[in-house]
């Protein structure tokens, strides 16, 4: 895949904080990685790591009382624009909420919970629709049918009527992403996507997920703690640890020769089918042989 070397989004010593004991306390400290047009980035670290406080610094969304203390958030512009790149921690909160959705799409960890149990998927993403684009509500609902066809979402218009309740959890999880294209974004910050689902749903969503990048020339930052998802999807990998970055690196490299003692303890916690090595036999724990085993070991 090519990779244009310009980042669509570089994050610059980002520091997020939080007040403790009358003093704001940073939590994630100095983090700096970019993204690329057209590259898919994986964010990987442990729980309590700063990933997904990274993510919601991007789009203006920190939990209250976090605040971002220091650097800064730079989205390059659209291309053929000719502006400089936008600082998200300068913008006021009304111009930032042009960028959410329009620039930058959300993806979160559990659609049961980010979806309203109380309104259709269909009423959902059409109203991301007219949030921004100036359409009709027929326009905007045949627009959620086309989005959710372009998920594929089986019956994609009959399905405009069901409320979250009625979908599984790969279906949720793909309404989540149409709504997220709703607003035509440029980069998509996909958060956990697959931590709720089986495997098999986890590998359709980021089939899927890699589709949309290739199809629309999405940028991608996928936020996971699964190494398996990363080597499987990612262009390169940024780890993080305690709130600061501690590698990055295109992915094959990362894999064949970790750098930091961190990365290769993550790799040496994965999960390997390789069969264990046969144990000697024990004089004291071995049966005795029958008639037709001789030969053959017990322990």
């Amino acid at each position: 895949m090519a990779i244009t070397p310009v980042p669509l989004l570089e994050v610059q010593d980002l520091e997020v904080s939080f007040p403790i004991a009358g003093d704001w306390t940073p939590v994630v400290r100095g983090v700096s990685l970019a993204v690329a047009r057209g590259e898919i980035v994986g964010l990987v670290g442990e729980s309590g790591s700063g990933k997904t406080l990274t993510a919601l610094a991007v789009l203006g969304l920190l939990p209250p009382p976090a605040r971002v203390t220091g650097g800064r958030l730079l989205l390059a512009p659209r291309i053929g624009t000719g502006v400089e790149p936008i600082d998200l921690v300068a913008l006021p909160e009304r111009e930032l909420r042009r960028v959410r959705g329009a620039r930058i799409g959300m993806v979160y960890q559990e659609p049961a919970t980010a979806l309203d149990p109380v309104y259709t998927i269909g009423f959902q993403i059409a109203e991301a629709v007219r949030a921004h684009q100036r359409t009709s509500r027929r326009a905007a609902r045949d627009e959620a049918a086309r989005l959710l066809d372009r998920v594929a979402l089986p019956d994609a218009r009959r399905r405009l009527g069901d409320y979250p309740h009625q979908l599984s959890g790969g279906q949720r999880q793909r309404a989540m992403i149409a709504m997220a294209l709703a607003g035509a974004p440029d980069l998509l910050l996909a958060d956990e996507p697959t931590t709720a689902l089986d495997v098999t749903l986890q590998a359709q969503i980021l089939e899927l997920l890699e589709d949309l990048q290739a199809d629309l020339g999405l940028s991608v930052l996928l936020i996971t703690h699964d190494l398996g998802v990363v080597a499987e999807t990612c262009d390169r990998v940024v780890v993080m640890r305690a709130g600061r970055v501690v590698e990055e690196a295109p992915v094959e490299e990362l894999f064949r020769a970790p750098a930091h003692p961190y990365t290769r303890e993550l790799l040496a916690a994965v999960p390997r089918l390789e069969p264990s090595p046969p144990r000697p036999s024990s004089p004291v724990t071995s049966l005795p042989t029958t008639p037709g085993e001789e030969g053959e070991n017990h322990a």
